[in-house]
């Protein structure tokens, strides 16, 4: 039986890929994707979600979300000293790891009329059977739906998020970019009692998605299958450039990594229930801070220190076939 899932997403090239593989697997039931300001402002962010799904000719409904965060910036803005995320192709050109459109016909079918925050109550308390929630941009929209109805966690199976990091982060010394993009609504929703599943950095970063991967999805030959190679060509140039993982000529595939552990949890390794929670000020606001004493109390997360590239990338592949 096919789980029924909700994708939070701030569409930029990884969020594609995980908007692409729960839609493909058969084992996912996409109930609808919301979108919020994250990788880019909130109107490309639901461009590139809408653009998606007519590359995939699909019908699941899309909700436009929160175009800002909970209280970040509403008195000084804090900008974080972020690492270079340019590169430069062969002609010399900047390239960025997240475009602000996608190269893909604009979209004919636009957004639902609800916003994505009300779409959360309403579905949620309204909801039939539990329901997956994967937030793989800021938390906002979640946050903001729990402080509004906190009885909508009753019918929430598992929240499971990209972000966060333990030896690995991105946006600052101390943070990855989810998280400090809206620490204080990652907070909220850590302790919202739901069952949490949290994909970090360290499991996307070891979980790559290598050039060889690339080129199996190209052999496919679908218009989804090569718009996602093209992504992954993209991010190789990136990680290359200003972030290189372990392994030569690979790519953090950060986003499609929730999905595929839905599909075969196995793909998290060195999984830990810890407590978790979130710097919220100063040099290490946005942080992901994991209890690792072996006697704690709080536990609220299941945090994985690790993924499984071969599992993942055959998930990933096998969709697209």
């Amino acid at each position: 039986m096919s789980r029924k899932v909700i994708l939070d997403v701030d569409t930029g090239s990884d969020d594609a890929c995980a908007v692409m593989l729960a839609y493909l697997h058969k084992d996912i039931d996409l109930v609808a994707v919301c979108t919020v300001k994250g990788n880019q402002p909130l109107p490309y962010t639901t461009e590139n979600t809408l653009r998606i799904r007519e590359l995939l000719h699909a019908d699941f409904p899309v909700y436009k979300g929160c175009s800002g965060s909970l209280v970040k910036n509403v008195v000084y803005p804090r900008i974080p000293p972020t690492a270079n995320a340019d590169a430069y192709d062969e002609e010399g050109n900047k390239i960025h790891i997240h475009q602000e459109l996608f190269d893909l016909p604009a979209s004919v079918r636009k957004e639902e009329d609800m916003n994505a925050v009300n779409f959360y109550i309403d579905y949620l308390m309204n909801a039939k059977e539990k329901v997956t929630i994967v937030p793989v941009g800021p938390l906002t929209n979640l946050a903001v739906a729990l402080v509004i109805e906190p009885r909508i966690v009753e019918n929430i199976e598992e929240i499971v998020i990209m972000g966060g990091g333990w030896n690995i982060t991105n946006a600052t010394l101390a943070a990855e970019f989810n998280i400090y993009d809206d620490p204080e609504a990652a907070q909220r929703v850590l302790h919202c009692g739901a069952r949490i599943t949290m994909v970090p950095l360290d499991a996307t970063h070891t979980a790559y998605i290598s050039q060889d991967d690339a080129n199996e999805l190209r052999k496919i030959g679908t218009p989804a299958s090569l718009f996602a190679a093209d992504l992954i060509d993209l991010r190789i140039k990136v990680h290359d450039y200003a972030q290189p993982l372990e392994v030569e000529h690979t790519c953090a595939l950060h986003d499609p990594l929730c999905i595929a552990y839905l599909i075969d949890p196995q793909v998290l390794q060195d999984v830990k229930f810890c407590n978790v929670e979130v710097s919220l000020g100063g040099l290490t606001e946005g942080q992901t801070c994991v209890d690792q004493r072996a006697i704690q109390e709080n536990r609220n997360v299941h945090f994985a220190f690790r993924g499984d590239h071969e599992r993942f990338a055959k998930i990933f592949i096998d969709a697209f076939r």
